[in-house]
């Protein structure tokens, strides 16, 4: 095994990898609602001689290797999408008001073709590659699913590694940042808020208790959190993105709901916004004679990366693209790439973080000057799939490389 065949067997498969990610594209599904996702991954595993398992609501597990002895090394693609309805141009957009606006259609269709590369060499395989197929990232939902469904059983990963591909960065297609040691994904929580109060008509406020007033002060109050609690050191976004309440202009009405999400970088630190958003919350409604309820919803913890795993697979993937198209997030960072190391959107891989040894690549798919100028989570977003074959090689050749390493531990 070596670099430069590895690299020629995913460029062999290109217009797989392209076909494969377009129909994926085509047939988004959001959630834990894959089901042509679902059948179709599982198909194209059978056609290689997997097979594939069924772990938690809808997510995949198949295995390669295993015929030497060895560790474990997890490979990890989410399959969901988001609920936006797609305005890019591309003649395989969906058209069922889902879009794959995060790439996760090109996570799926890369890990496809590496399960194809590994069962190619699989008799070269020192140990086992488990390939973890996810639904339901984009609600944080999908990995504690699998979790509490065996996913770290038969057999027991040593190691994991996820992907994500990168658009709207001024990244060359296939370029890999490797994150360094620590901390490189905030945890998230999903929160509303539900103001209770009294309507009544508008021109009669003094005969109720109105919700809006609340509302409108427990939010300017939160935002003194990160103002005014922590250090300059600690970091934390809160941000609301919904408020409802209210069907007519001259009626005060008896209920608001506000809906958001906090991101942070420390354990802690979440959980001490989180008291003190209940806190504030109950007692500024309090304050108006209303009553608030605070209440999280789903989230993920920070996404730790780990120190050996960082400094060998940065060592791999230079192996095979080489010193212009793989980097750490510390050799950005010194070139003048800032804050590399982390990332202000949150990842729910994170929970595999916690248990096992584990690492995430970023991967450039869509340079701004290059007619991808769109990020994540945006409904003209578009990807470029130059960055198919790359990352398609280097889901293959680190896990076999780490494992290889690895197999007299």
């Amino acid at each position: 095994m070596n670099n430069e065949m590895i690299l020629r067997d995913a460029a062999a498969m290109e217009q797989k990898i392209i076909a494969d990610r377009r129909y994926l594209h085509a047939h988004a599904e959001p959630r834990f609602e894959l089901k042509d996702t679902l059948a179709y991954v599982k198909a194209e595993l059978e056609k290689m001689g997997y097979e594939p398992r069924e772990c938690g609501r809808a997510g995949l597990i198949a295995l390669a290797g295993g015929k030497k002895p060895g560790k474990v090394f997890m490979l990890r693609a989410d399959m969901d999408a988001l609920p936006i309805q797609e305005l890019a141009e591309e003649e395989f957009a969906c058209k069922n008001g889902s879009m794959h606006g995060c790439g996760h259609d090109l996570h799926t269709a890369m890990l496809l073709a590496a399960a194809r590369i590994l069962k190619q060499h699989e008799d070269e395989i020192q140990g086992t590659v488990k390939l973890m197929f996810q639904p339901a990232e984009e609600v944080f939902e999908g990995a504690a699913d699998m979790l509490k469904n065996g996913l770290l059983e038969n057999p027991s990963p040593d190691a994991a590694m996820m992907i994500h591909v990168m658009a709207g960065m001024p990244m060359e297609a296939g370029t890999v940042i490797v994150s360094g040691p620590g901390i490189s994904a905030p945890a998230a929580d999903y929160f509303e808020i539900k103001v209770q109060g009294k309507g009544c008509h508008g021109s009669m406020p003094n005969m109720g208790i109105d919700p809006m007033t609340a509302a409108a002060h427990i939010l300017i109050a939160l935002q003194e959190i990160a103002a005014r609690e922590l250090a300059m050191t600690e970091q934390a976004v809160l941000t609301f993105g919904t408020i409802h309440g209210g069907t007519a202009a001259n009626a005060i009405p008896d209920q608001v709901t506000m809906g958001g999400s906090l991101r942070t970088f420390d354990e802690e630190v979440r959980a001490m916004i989180k008291d003190r958003m209940t806190e504030i919350t109950e007692n500024v409604a309090r304050a108006f004679r209303a009553e608030a309820t605070v209440t999280f919803g789903s989230g993920c913890p920070t996404l730790k990366n780990d120190r050996d795993l960082s400094r060998e697979v940065s060592g791999y993937v230079k192996e095979l693209l080489g010193p212009t198209k793989a980097f750490s997030a510390e050799e950005l960072a010194a070139a003048g790439g800032g804050g590399a190391s982390k990332s202000a959107g949150s990842e729910d891989f994170a929970y595999i973080s916690q248990q096992v040894p584990a690492i995430m690549l970023a991967l450039g798919a869509g340079h701004p000057e290059k007619g991808y100028p769109y990020p994540q989570h945006h409904p003209m977003v578009r990807f470029d799939e130059a960055a198919l074959v790359p990352g398609s090689a280097v889901y293959a050749w680190t896990a076999m490389r780490w494992l290889e390493e690895h197999a007299g531990d």
